[in-house]
């Protein structure tokens, strides 16, 4: 979706800089998505303790790379640059 954004052409820089990215749209997309990430786990890190668990540590980690593994094939299939048919 387009947007016309005002963003601090040094604070762009610095996002642009430090993702690695060459574009500034897809730069703000990482900055935002790790953004958000930060903020879910300090979410979570805050609820530490406040509620019980009843999973072995073995099948957290087996789900978590399950989500791992769709998460890389769902940004395969839905990049631009791949070619349908």
């Amino acid at each position: 979706m387009r947007t016309t954004l005002n963003i601090d052409p040094k604070l762009l820089e610095k996002v642009v800089a430090i993702t690695g990215e060459r574009n500034k749209g897809k730069a703000v997309d990482r900055a935002m998505d790790e953004f958000l990430r930060r903020k879910a786990v300090e979410k979570l890190l805050a609820a530490r303790g406040k509620f019980r668990l009843h999973v072995k540590h073995e099948e957290w980690e087996e789900a978590d790379l399950k989500v791992e593994l769709e998460h890389k094939r769902s940004r395969r299939w839905s990049s631009p640059t791949r070619m349908s048919g």
